[in-house]
């Protein structure tokens, strides 16, 4: 496991790595700068991220917060203090753990192990959404392409349905590819549905 943590504290990241000894076989490695932060998490492609900010002004919460929005790793965040809108921006931006004043070396395993969970039931909800969406648009542009087939050919809804079904067969393709086909070409020569 490639295990990236980031802390301006050489002490407070010491605490961390000290922690992750637990974890078995794991490559750490500890970025201290702030600038070129996004830069050195692309370097080092890991699979978990750690971030302990102390006490963070509102600007660098802000800043690390779009860093977790543009990677799609399980994150661990600790700070010292916080308050509803912070847990619910660092909750917005991805962050899977969100810990206030629970940095100790004994708590990072149990800390990784959730942000890890969390992330991947949050991956797996995301990944359902965007199944059931698409499924939802495929059979919104199959019902249109039925319409057509049914006002064109005049032919009831079950034999449109089927035409639609054997076209796809036969061409190797997805219903709702054929659907957009047809709904295409019924809206370049002026259907316009």
């Amino acid at each position: 496991m490639r295990i990236a943590v980031i802390d301006e504290n050489p002490v407070r990241a010491a605490i961390i790595e000290d922690g992750l000894a637990e974890v078995g076989e794991r490559d750490v490695f500890v970025i201290s700068e702030r600038s070129g932060m996004a830069r050195a998490i692309e370097t080092i492609d890991p699979d978990v991220i750690l971030i302990d900010l102390g006490n963070p002004s509102r600007d660098m919460l802000e800043e690390y917060f779009a860093v977790s929005r543009a990677v799609s790793r399980p994150i661990a965040m600790f700070v010292e203090q916080s308050d509803d809108d912070t847990i619910a921006a660092a909750i917005d931006a991805g962050v899977s753990a969100y810990i206030v004043d629970g940095l100790s070396q004994r708590r990072m395993k149990p800390i990784l192990d959730l942000a890890v969970r969390r992330f991947q039931a949050f991956s797996r909800l995301q990944a359902e959404l965007k199944e059931a969406r698409d499924a939802l648009s495929d059979r919104t542009i199959v019902d249109k392409a039925k319409k057509i087939l049914i006002q064109k050919r005049k032919i009831s809804e079950p034999e449109a349905h089927k035409l639609l079904r054997d076209h796809a067969m036969n061409s190797n393709k997805r219903m709702a590819e054929v659907a957009e086909a047809i709904v295409m070409a019924e809206q370049l020569l002026g259907g316009g549905l």
